[in-house]
């Protein structure tokens, strides 16, 4: 719903309108801004008419004894002779007038839709929509008329409006020529809307009008995020603030993943029937995030979309994707904003990783079990050979778990971004719990130690 203007009355120019050129112009500008009306109730209507009151004298309520009141009343209404005996409920009190009995009454009746009374704010994400009227308040008659809107931002001017090629031919005196223009507000900051007139006037002078309306564009809303990564998996938390004076209805938060990433969103467990499950998919409700400083948040699981040992780390790897966000206002009107990209905590690339692949899931006590290893190479050069063995304890403690066999295991070069798949022989010495610590891999040629292998828990059962 927008909010025209009738018969002579023209819109009200913007707040922050600039004087044109000092010369006399027989037309003007005047610019409008389109915006959805509002609820804005009636603090009086809260008291509530009751219809009785008309049947009831000024004064009857106030008496001393209200029960005359509803006598009177009763009597009004069902005669003696009519034979009625129904009684007329209700408390003809002003008591329970403020008492909600009806959910409509929250509406503070007449509950009327109320144009907006001022230029309002602008936020990033809508469409900026404007009335503009041109009128002639002269006695003169402005033919070969060619005008021009356009915004104007720090970075760029966009045209609105052009009637260079077919220009209006007269705007006669007391007369307008009305248009709508439109704009998708990409920019924070300053903004200023252009218009200008090229026209003739009565004395046949060619003359040049501009005008200028500037408005300041804000941000409706913050995404503040979170990165935090544990072994192969990246949780990224999102916190959206609502900076508006009024309630967000977030229709879609989506989070769009970098090519390669894939993303799933983390949520509350519920346990809802089949029926409301299939209702909720087809009829999603959207979010609400209170005005001027309510927020929200949301949780996403990222994994790398290719378990491929040997997958290229491409210079981007750190961007984790951005957000989609669309939301309405209280009556609908629609935002929309696209985050910038979001990247990951940095971490110190590898030239190798050594992980564990397999591990029997039964281990008995003193008996050989075999370790499935995987060594990766990350880099574009072939590197080795290596050497993998098992690192003493730095606290001197005895280990649990000890190679069985050659105490180092001798690997061939590896290729660039390839891998190679090896088994270790290893032997547990005590019962229940232990851990796989400290194997450890050494570059024979560089001379260089890599960190050792994470810590393995594994459970040692007797036969």
């Amino acid at each position: 719903m927008s909010s025209p203007y009738t018969g002579t009355q023209q819109p009200s120019p913007a707040p922050h309108q600039l004087p044109a050129a000092q010369q006399n112009h027989s037309l003007a500008f005047r610019v409008m801004r389109l915006s959805r009306p509002s609820l804005r109730p009636d603090p009086a209507a809260l008291l509530r008419f009751d219809p009785r009151d008309v049947f009831l004298p000024e004064d009857a309520l106030t008496s001393p004894d209200p029960s005359a009141a509803a006598d009177f009343l009763q009597g009004l209404l069902h005669p003696p002779d009519s034979g009625a005996a129904t009684t007329v409920p209700g408390d003809f009190t002003f008591r329970d007038r403020f008492l909600l009995h009806d959910t409509a009454d929250a509406l503070a009746p007449p509950g009327l839709l109320v144009l907006p009374q001022a230029f309002g704010a602008i936020y990033l994400g809508e469409t900026f929509c404007s009335y503009i009227s041109i009128n002639n308040s002269s006695g003169l008659e402005a033919r070969e008329v060619i005008i021009k809107a356009e915004i104007q931002t720090e970075r760029q001017r966009i045209l609105l409006l052009d009637t260079s090629k077919s220009p209006v031919e007269s705007i006669r005196s007391g007369g307008r020529y009305d248009f709508i223009v439109e704009h998708d507000v990409k920019e924070l900051g300053a903004h200023t809307l252009v218009c200008t007139a090229l026209y003739n006037d009565g004395d046949a002078e060619r003359k040049y009008l501009p005008q200028f309306f500037k408005f300041t564009v804000s941000n409706p809303l913050s995404v503040r995020t979170k990165v935090r990564t544990i072994k192969d998996t990246t949780y990224l938390e999102a916190c959206i603030e609502n900076h508006t004076k009024s309630n967000l209805y977030m229709d879609q938060v989506d989070f769009e993943p970098a090519q390669q990433w894939s993303a799933t969103i983390l949520e509350a467990d519920e346990y809802p029937s089949v029926v409301k499950s299939t209702i909720r998919d087809l009829c999603k409700q959207p979010i609400l995030i209170r005005a001027a400083g309510g927020i929200y948040n949301y949780l996403y699981q990222l994994r790398p979309s290719s378990d491929e040992p040997g997958q290229i780390k491409t210079e981007g790897s750190s961007i984790l994707g951005k957000f989609q966000i669309t939301w309405r206002t209280n009556l609908g009107e629609p935002g929309r904003l696209q985050t910038q990209n979001i990247h990951s905590t940095p971490t110190p690339s590898k030239d190798v990783d050594l992980r564990a692949v397999k591990i029997p899931p039964v281990i008995f006590l003193e008996r050989p079990f075999m370790v499935n290893l995987c060594l990766t190479n990350q880099t574009e050069k072939t590197v080795g050979p290596f050497e993998v063995f098992l690192a003493p304890s730095v606290s001197g403690e005895q280990k649990t778990v000890l190679v069985n066999g050659l105490q180092k295991l001798v690997l061939p070069l590896v290729e660039a971004f390839e891998s190679i798949n090896f088994d270790l022989s290893m032997v547990a010495t005590q019962l229940g719990v232990q851990k796989i610590s400290g194997i450890t891999l050494y570059a024979v040629q560089e001379r260089k130690y890599y960190e050792p292998l994470t810590d393995i828990e594994i459970f040692i059962d007797a036969e």
